[in-house]
C-alpha cells in the first residue's frame, strides 16, 4: 500500500506473547483487528514496544507476515529494521521489504553510537539499498546518540527518506527538526505526551505507544488537529497525560503489555529481561485505565 499520505495514529504494536513466551499469533490478528476497527491510521511493527531485540530473525520475519497479511493492503504496515551493525539493518531491511511491508523504520546505531558521519553512512546505506518509504528514528534515550541537524539536512533530501519519527522529547531539537518538514519528509511524534505540540510544529501525527489500549482517542485527536479544532485535541492530549505517564512509569513495553493483559485483549508475557512490573506502578496504571473507562474499577 502506498504510504506517502500517511498520518495520524500510527500504533507500534506490541507483539504478544503466551505463558511459554512464543509469539501468540491469534492475539496478534486480534489485535490487528482491533486497530483496523478503531481507526488507526498504520501499523508499526517490531519496534522498541514490539519487543523486537529479544526475538529471532524468523520470529520477526513471521510477524510481519502475519501482520501484512491480516491487515491486508487496508492501512500501511512499517517494519522496523533497525539494528547498531549497518550490515544487519541493510539485511533486515531487504527481507522485511520482500516480505511485503509497506515502509521502514530505521534507527541510529545504538550501543557502538559511532560518530556523525558514521551515523549518516549507518541510516543513508539503508536508504540506498531499498525502494520503499523509510522512517528515520531519532530516540537518543535508547541508543545514547541523536540524529544531528547536519545529518538530518542530507537524510531528508534522500528520495526514500520519507519521514522522521521524533521520540528525544526535546521541544527544541523537535522545532529544529521540522524546518526540513516538507510534502516528501514528515515528522512524527515519538512521545505520547506531546503529541500536539509535535503537530503545532508542522508533525503529520504519531507513532504511539498509547494507541496500543485506545486507538480511536489517538486518531481521533489527531483527526482534530488535522480538522482545525486545535482547542479539542489539545483537551485530549491533556485529559489523557495521567494514563500516558503511566503507560512509561516503568520500561516501555512493560506497562502496556499490562494494561492489555488488564484489558483481556493478551497474555501479559515478557521476553526477559523484561519482568512483571512492580506493584505500585500496576496499581497506578489500573487506576489510569479505570479513570478512562478502558476497564472496570473492579477490575483494578
Amino acid at each position: 500500500m502506498d504510504m506517502t499520505g500517511l498520518s495520524g495514529s500510527v500504533v507500534a504494536i506490541v507483539t504478544p506473547f503466551k505463558e511459554d513466551r512464543g509469539v501468540d499469533f491469534e492475539a496478534l490478528e486480534r489485535l490487528v483487528d482491533f486497530h483496523l476497527a478503531n481507526g488507526t491510521d498504520g501499523i508499526l511493527v517490531l519496534g522498541t514496544t514490539g519487543e523486537s531485540s529479544t526475538m529471532t530473525d524468523r520470529e520477526d520475519y513471521e510477524v510481519a507476515t502475519c501482520v501484512v497479511d491480516r491487515v491486508a493492503g487496508r492501512i500501511p504496515v512499517i517494519g522496523g529494521s533497525g539494528s547498531n551493525s549497518t550490515d544487519e539493518s541493510l539485511r533486515k531491511s531487504l527481507g522485511l521489504q520482500k516480505l511485503g511491508v509497506d515502509g521502514l523504520l530505521i534507527i541510529t546505531p545504538y550501543y557502538n553510537k559511532s560518530n556523525e558521519e558514521g551515523i549518516y553512512h549507518h541510516l543513508n546505506s539503508v536508504l540506498d539499498a531499498v525502494n520503499v518509504p523509510c522512517v528515520l528514528y531519532n530516540i537518543p534515550g535508547r541508543t545514547g546518540c541523536s540524529i544531528s541537524e547536519k545529518n538530518l539536512a542530507r537524510l531528508s533530501r534522500h528520495p526514500n527518506a520519507w519521514g522522521l519519527k521524533e521520540a528525544s522529547g526535546n521541544i527544541a531539537y523537535a522545532a529544529t527538526a521540522a524546518r526540513y518538514v516538507s510534502e516528501d519528509f514528515h515528522l512524527f511524534s515519538g512521545n505520547d505526551d506531546i503529541v500536539v505540540p509535535l503537530l503545532s510544529l508542522g508533525g503529520s501525527g504519531v507513532i504511539s505507544v498509547w494507541a496500543n489500549i485506545a486507538p480511536k482517542t489517538v486518531h481521533d485527536m489527531c483527526v482534530r488537529w488535522q480538522g482545525g479544532d486545535v482547542r479539542g485535541a489539545l483537551q485530549m492530549q491533556l485529559d489523557n497525560l495521567e494514563l500516558i505517564h503511566s503507560l512509561f512509569c516503568e520500561v516501555n513495553p512493560i506497562p502496556v503489555k499490562a494494561a492489555l493483559a488488564a484489558m483481556g485483549l493478551i497474555t501479559e508475557s515478557y521476553r526477559p529481561p523484561l519482568w512483571p512490573m512492580a506493584q505500585t506502578g500496576r496499581e497506578r496504571l489500573y487506576e489510569a485505565l479505570a479513570d478512562r473507562g478502558l476497564i472496570s474499577a473492579e477490575s483494578e
